[in-house]
């Protein structure tokens, strides 16, 4: 049984109670798939009982901090449980996916100062974002494609993705942070199972105005914005113009991805 643990459910806003920057992980064949790195995230997966251990791959869709402001968190955590717990890495390596490859070497430059030189008795494999497929083992294939939030300043690379998650015979649209909705159209053009939106750029209206013109079976509201955040009731009553189940996700939130409903 897949599921997705919502570990981080708000946007880049200013500290909101009871919720961090956007995070989750898609458990599947007994391994965690991490994707985006809000800080404290590692911190909510470890005190919500979700094996740090089990973690094969973590995936980053932009560097803005509220999406990857984690990441040095779950890498010293997993190291820790590592080498305090006399514990193997379930997989004996740690597969990262960034779209920037300095913002890694300057996590790994902060790491190294810390204890040890930050040796692991693991491998650790940072990869390159690029459009196409990113990963694929047995129990996960992850596609990423970019879209327009963010391109480097000579404007001559992508700096920013969406994905497309498939498992157990499930497509899942990650948005990450989007310009335009319309950013989702090479992911979404043959439909999925569940389409997480980010709203910290858009109105909620506009989302479902695109989603009920597209082949999307369940949606999930991730990443939330001001509008949400500043009137949580105005938003549930919003989402009902959506012809599909849709969620207002919150941080701690689980969910069965074969039948969608919340464990």
């Amino acid at each position: 049984m897949a599921t997705i643990h919502f570990l981080g459910t708000c946007s880049g806003t200013e500290p909101m109670k009871d919720r961090n920057h956007v995070s989750f992980i898609i458990n599947a064949g007994g391994y965690n798939y991490w994707f985006d790195a809000g800080e404290n995230c590692s911190r909510s997966a470890y005190l919500s009982g979700i094996d740090l251990l089990s973690v094969r791959a973590i995936f980053i869709s932009h560097p803005h901090y509220d999406h990857i402001g984690g990441l040095d968190g779950i890498m010293w955590n997993i190291r820790k449980i590592v080498t305090y717990f006399r514990r193997d890495l379930k997989s004996g390596r740690l597969d990262v996916h960034v779209p920037v490859m300095e913002s890694w070497n300057g996590i790994m430059a902060m790491l190294k100062n810390t204890e040890g030189n930050f040796k692991c008795p693991y491998e650790i494999n940072a990869h390159l974002v690029r459009d196409g497929v990113v990963f694929e083992d047995e129990n996960i294939k992850v596609t990423a494609f970019h879209n327009h939030h963010l391109q480097s300043e000579e404007g001559d690379g992508w700096l920013s993705y969406s994905y497309l998650i498939e498992t157990e015979s499930k497509r899942i649209v990650f948005s990450g942070d989007v310009r335009d909705v319309y950013d989702l159209e090479p992911l979404v053009s043959d439909g999925c199972d569940y389409l997480l939106m980010e709203t910290g750029h858009h109105k909620v209206s506009d989302v479902a105005q695109y989603v009920n013109s597209r082949s999307i079976k369940n949606l999930f509201f991730v990443h939330h914005g001001l509008e949400i955040m500043n009137d949580w009731e105005a938003a549930k009553e919003k989402i009902k113009a959506v012809n599909v189940p849709t969620c207002l996700t919150n941080d701690g939130d689980v969910f069965d991805l074969q039948s969608g409903e919340k464990i």
